[in-house]
């Protein structure tokens, strides 16, 4: 949702922090959070007001996808405070490429733990069924 604010005459979309959350499914905490971490830098109204244009609402689409793949605040903050030291991107992609091969490798680590953990329940339940087989046949011989 595009609001009034003196940035209009730039050319620039603005959002107001409400409008931003609005438009993330986010609480205005959440992105006075984000800019306390100092991932997001909003400008500022005459009267203080939080406005957020192109670059913030960027931003953001990084901390959000970050947040999906499984990335640290800290990581997506090293990936997006890239952007304002290297505007060609070419860092914020090398850095994203590193970061997402570290969570592929513990994510592949994670399937073989639960590759492990998935026949130890399987040899369990496997157990528990002979066991409970043997009761009933057990049980049966008994009654009669």
């Amino acid at each position: 949702m595009k609001v009034n604010n003196p940035f209009a005459k730039c050319g620039f979309n603005m959002y107001t922090i409400s409008d931003l959350a609005k438009e993330f499914g986010l609480t205005t905490r959440t992105l006075r959070y984000y800019e306390e971490l100092g991932m997001l830098k909003p400008k500022r109204t005459e009267t203080g007001k939080r406005v957020y244009g192109k670059k913030e609402y960027a931003q953001l689409k990084i901390i959000m996808r970050g947040k999906k793949y499984g990335f640290s605040l800290v990581e997506i903050k090293d990936i997006v405070l890239l952007f304002d030291k290297d505007r060609t991107g070419i860092k914020q992609l090398e850095k994203t490429i590193e970061t997402a091969g570290q969570k592929l490798n513990e994510i592949n680590e994670r399937i073989k733990e639960l590759d492990g953990l998935k026949q130890d329940f399987e040899q369990v339940i496997k157990g528990f069924i002979e066991t409970l087989h043997d009761l009933k046949v057990n049980d049966k011989a008994g009654k009669r």
